[in-house]
C-alpha cells in the first residue's frame, strides 16, 4: 500500500510555528506520530519548544531523553525509528527516512527560504513518486494558511 506523502513548503512560518499545529491535528485524528529531525541537538531544542510554545495548551510528546516511547503519542527523534507505533511520520531539517512506506502518511516540512532545502525536497518528491507513493504539495499563503498546489 502506498503512503500519502505531503510536502509542506514553509514560506511564512518556521518549523517551530507550523509543526505544533500539524501535531495537534494528528492527535485529534486519533493518530500517533514520529517527528524525525536532523540531529540530537535539534530534537532537544524542539522537545523544549513543544513544552512551552502554548501557555494554554499541552502537546503530549517525548524523546529518548524522556524514555517510555511506547507511551508517547508523539516521538521526537533523529533516528529512523518508530518506537511508539506511529502511523504518521513528520520529517524536517533535511532528515531522511528509508521507512516512509511503513507509515500511513508522511509529512515533509521544508524551509522555502533555503534554496538547498527546496532542491532537496524536489528530489525527494521525484523519489517518492517513482516509488509509487501518493504525493501532495502544500504551500503556505501570505496569511500563513495552507494551499494545495499539486
Amino acid at each position: 500500500m502506498a503512503t500519502e506523502v505531503n510536502f509542506y513548503h514553509l514560506t511564512r512560518s518556521s518549523l517551530e510555528d507550523a509543526l505544533p499545529r500539524l501535531l495537534v491535528k494528528t492527535l485529534q485524528a486519533g493518530e500517533r506520530a514520529v517527528v524525525m529531525l536532523g540531529s540530537a541537538e535539534r530534537v532537544d531544542s524542539l522537545n523544549t519548544h513543544l513544552w512551552t510554545y502554548d501557555p494554554n495548551g499541552f502537546l503530549p510528546h517525548g524523546s529518548a531523553r524522556d524514555g517510555e516511547a511506547d507511551r508517547q503519542p508523539v516521538w521526537l527523534t533523529h533516528l529512523d525509528e518508530n518506537p511508539n507505533g506511529a502511523s504518521f511520520l513528520f520529517v524536517a531539517d533535511r532528515a531522511r527516512s528509508d521507512k516512509v512506506g511503513d507509515y500511513k502518511r508522511c509529512f515533509e516540512l521544508f524551509d522555502g527560504r533555503d534554496d538547498t532545502a527546496v532542491a532537496d525536497a524536489r528530489e525527494r518528491w521525484k523519489t517518492y513518486k517513482s516509488a509509487g507513493h501518493a504525493v501532495v504539495y502544500w504551500q503556505q499563503t501570505q496569511t500563513g494558511s495552507w494551499e494545495k498546489k499539486a
